[in-house]
Order: structure tokens, then sequence, then C-alpha cells
């Protein structure tokens, strides 16, 4: 399982001209109508197609440039860019927020926007791209340095992928955890596991252990464990003739009285009840 944006920066990382032009904004104002402008710095990536944009540089002078595949706009905090949907082109947009870092990846086929993905994770330290992204805005006031420019801009696409691509490691992990941790509880529901018991035998805090269920599975620990053995005493009172004490102890309730709250509760039946008009309906359904 690989992030959306591999295929997209891949390339752009690994064609030594994958970066083709790093022009400059500026942060001036006013603002024109219906132009982007956010409180901290963007890069906007031209993908595929072309596209005019229109921004103010450092001295305050309106420029309006058709930016072509492998062009990058470098925005800083407080800056402005106005891009025409014209011709079909297809666009990335990466904000460096503070605390988390931002993407958004639009197609315009010509006539409307095909489809966009957006998406943001948590930046690793407040420091990490930050120097980058000082330089470019230095670099702001000497655009002569393209190979700087450039240098820069792909070290900033490097650290956005590496961070978006360590989040979906993390997430595959998770959810290979996760459904260990069930399989574990579905073998052994009749043991008297705890949150602490089940922990332990993976290796996890108990504080992740519950995070991770209700992450996850949107569901508490317990919640899961008593669902599993409550799906086993309803098949044992179907099949068996076997005491409803002695169906609580078989799948894992030490308490039967317990067990019998906890049975009512999801199926608004005592384990008796529910025998019997299981039994019922059968009857009913022979010939």
């Amino acid at each position: 399982m690989t992030h959306p944006l591999f295929s997209v920066l891949s390339p752009v990382l690994e064609d030594g001209t994958g970066i083709r032009h790093v022009y400059f904004a500026g942060a001036q104002h006013p603002v024109p109508a219906l132009a982007y402008q956010v409180d901290f710095p963007r890069l906007e990536l031209i993908l595929d197609g072309e596209q005019m944009m229109e921004w103010e540089d450092e001295q305050g002078k309106s420029q309006a440039t058709r930016m072509l595949a492998g062009d990058v706009l470098f925005v800083p905090a407080n800056g402005w860019n106005s891009p025409q949907w014209q011709k079909p082109v297809r666009t990335l947009s990466i904000l460096f927020g503070k605390q988390q870092l931002g993407f958004s990846l639009l197609h315009w086929d010509g006539t409307g926007f095909e489809g966009s993905e957006k998406g943001n994770i948590g930046r690793r330290g407040p420091r990490v791209g930050a120097f980058m992204l000082q330089a470019l805005n230095e670099l702001a006031w000497h655009r002569s340095d393209q190979q700087t420019a450039q240098f820069l801009v792909k070290g900033l696409l490097s650290h956005t992928l590496d961070l978006f691509s360590s989040s979906v490691k993390t997430a595959s992990r998770s959810q290979a955890l996760f459904t260990a941790i069930r399989q574990h509880i579905e073998e052994y529901y009749r043991e008297p596991l705890t949150r602490d018991s089940v922990a332990k035998a993976f290796y996890i805090s108990p504080n992740y252990l519950s995070h991770l269920f209700q992450k996850s599975g949107g569901v508490g620990l317990n919640e899961y464990l008593n669902y599993v053995r409550l799906e086993q005493a309803k098949n044992l009172l179907k099949g068996y003739d076997m005491k409803v004490k002695e169906v609580a102890h078989a799948c894992g309730f030490v308490d039967s009285n317990y067990f019998c709250r906890q049975f009512k509760k999801s199926t608004e039946r005592s384990p008796s009840e529910y025998r019997r008009q299981y039994r019922s309906q059968l009857e009913q359904a022979l010939p």
C-alpha cells in the first residue's frame, strides 16, 4: 500500500530535470478577489499541462506567467497567487503549517475538476523543513540562483513524500496489529483475558491497546471481547443442552449473572428465552 503522492512525486524527484523553473511570489497587499492566500508558506507545482498563474513579487509588481509541467511557485506566508483554470492541467499544492503539512492534488480537464485528493499529517518537529523554507524566502531576492532553488524545492518535496509514506506504513502496521489481536481474542476468548494480559502478549502498553481498538475498530477492547463471547454463547445455546451457568463458563464469563445481564442487553432476551425461541422457530420450520 502506497500513498497517492508516491506516484506523483517520485517521477519528479527521480528526474534530474523534474523541476523546470522555480518562481517566487511576494507577500504584498491588498489581495485580489478569488486569489489564494494562507498564513503559511506553500509550493504550487504543475504536474502536467499548463496554467496561467498570477502573483506579486517581492517588489510588489504583478506577474502573470504561463507555468508548464515541472514549474513551481513558492508562495511565502501571507502571500497570494491566482491560478486560471482554462487548459487541462494537473497541479499539486503543498502547505507547510507550523504543526501540520497538507497537500491538495487537483486535475482540471478543461471544463471542470475531474477529481481531487487532499490530506494532512503532523510535522516531525518544528525545525524539519524549516531551514529549506527559510532559504527559499531569502532566495526570493536572488531569483537568478535557480540551481539552489531547484535543490531546495526537491528537498521539500522529498520531505513531504517521506512524511506521507511513513504515515501509510504506520497505518498498515497498526491495522496488521489490530487484526492479529482480534484473532488472538477470537481464539482465546475462553481464557480470563484482560487489557493487561492482551497487551503483554503483544508487547504493547495497555493504553496503546485501548487506543488501537478505538482507532481501528471503533469499539473498546472489553466491548469486543464480550461480543465474541456472546456470539459463542449463542451457538452453544442453540446446539447444546448445557445449563446457562455452563455456557457462561465455557465462553469465558466467570460470573454467570454478569453473563445473563450482558446477554439480555445484547439480545433483549435471557439465555433461556433465546434458546426456547430458537428451538420453537426451528420446529415451525420443519415439514
